[in-house]
């Protein structure tokens, strides 16, 4: 049995030490520098435009491809970003994946590594973000300079004419006013133009979306016809660098823990915390609350306010059975209007603020009419119809006009 075991242990680490000469392999060979030598061997239509394909190892991008191969001469690219030593996500797989599924639908692939891009302008900026007590949107960032940045950039230098990506968004041209639009994806609970709202029109003008107008039923029913190996895959969650972590103990590897006490909305300490950079407005796990004030009927509570200077976040019930002073307490909580900056407008020149227009403060949060006042070059003032909880600074404002985004802002203090 000890033999047995043994020799399973010693296949396990010879298949690991292959796969790890195979990825160092990709990653040379396949890299950009050999792109101009590598070209002449790809069978191209000369009459067709060129597109690179981010592949990252998922049926969405997957699917795009192949869509994508019905139209246009296709290079399949898997994006290596950072990722942190602590972190056990194996992206290894993922490029594995990728290049299995070039080599499917016959398409070259590509390994871009784009390490320090994204270091620089992604996880930097996560922490320091966190650092300041603000809710960063790594997500939006990531679209804004790697994929529609960077990417972007590497694939026109070669002989890319436009880079799609899985996303469920659409991109169309509005021929009255001579520019490109983002519109939500068919999918309304895939729509992912929300993290597409900081591009501009320039990167959109290059941007191809072969999902957004299918819903994702739709996506893998396509995947599983043509056999691609990623049909079946389940999606990944999490952040692209981590995958799906606890971010509260991710962030503790970089920034260090500080006691502080949780607050009722009278102001009265009830509890304890790690500290208040590790919270996010809206959230309710990570704090304790003393028994004295935890009853069986306390309802659940959520962070509804933090102070980082005295280091302590305040928490409040949200619920239907709230009583008639903590209704009134939670009201005070609310906001009818905030402060955006740092505005992006995709596909306007001169913005109407006499309309209203639909904004959401967060991915998947409710759509809320609003009015938009620009008070100075860098500073706009959001109205809302209905008064807004949970508002965290850091975040994006994502502003539609029906189904076309508008463009972002970054929510202040």
């Amino acid at each position: 049995m000890k033999r047995c075991l043994e020799k399973k242990g010693l296949r396990k680490k010879i298949k690991c030490i292959l796969k790890t000469i195979h990825i160092f392999y990709i990653a040379f060979f396949y890299s950009p520098f050999f792109i101009p030598l590598r070209k002449f061997f790809w069978k191209f239509d000369k009459e067709k435009k060129t597109v690179f394909v981010g592949l990252s190892g998922g049926v969405d991008s997957s699917v795009s491809a192949l869509l994508v191969k019905e139209k246009y001469n296709t290079v399949g690219v898997f994006i290596k970003v950072y990722q942190p030593e602590i972190v056990t996500f194996c992206w290894r797989n993922e490029a594995l994946d990728a290049k299995k599924v070039a080599r499917q639908l016959g398409i070259p692939f590509v390994f871009l590594n784009l390490e320090k891009e994204y270091k620089k302008n992604i996880f930097d900026y996560m922490i320091s973000y966190y650092k300041k007590g603000l809710t960063p949107n790594p997500d939006v960032f990531c679209n804004k300079f790697i994929k529609f940045g960077a990417f972007l950039e590497n694939a026109l230098k070669h002989v890319a004419d436009f880079v799609a990506m899985g996303h469920y968004a659409q991109n169309v041209y509005n021929q009255e006013k001579k520019v490109f639009e983002l519109k939500r994806g068919k999918d309304q609970n895939k729509d992912q133009s929300y993290f597409l709202s900081s591009i501009n029109q320039e990167q959109l003008s290059k941007a191809l979306f072969p999902i957004g107008n299918l819903e994702k039923k739709e996506v893998r029913e396509i995947a599983q016809k043509h056999n691609l190996l990623t049909a079946k895959k389940k999606d990944s969650q999490g952040l692209c660098f981590v995958g799906k972590v606890n971010m509260r103990e991710f962030l503790k590897n970089y920034i260090p823990e500080k006691k502080g006490n949780v607050l009722n909305l009278k102001g009265e300490v009830i509890g304890t915390h790690t500290g208040a950079v590790f919270y996010t407005i809206g959230e309710r796990h990570g704090f304790d609350i003393a028994k004295e004030y935890k009853t069986p009927n306390t309802p659940k509570m959520f962070v509804v306010a933090k102070d980082m200077q005295k280091n302590t976040i305040t928490i409040a019930p949200r619920d239907e059975k709230r009583s008639d002073t903590e209704e009134n307490d939670q009201k005070v909580l609310e906001q009818k209007e905030i402060f955006i900056q740092n505005i992006n407008f995709i596909s306007i020149d001169d913005f109407d603020y006499s309309r209203t227009y639909q904004t959401m403060i967060r991915y998947r949060g409710k759509v809320v009419d609003s009015k938009i006042e620009k008070i100075s070059e860098n500073k706009y003032k959001v109205i809302f119809e209905k008064p807004q909880t949970a508002v965290s600074a850091g975040q994006i404002l994502v502003f539609y006009q029906n189904d076309v985004c508008l463009g972002e802002g970054e929510i202040c203090m």
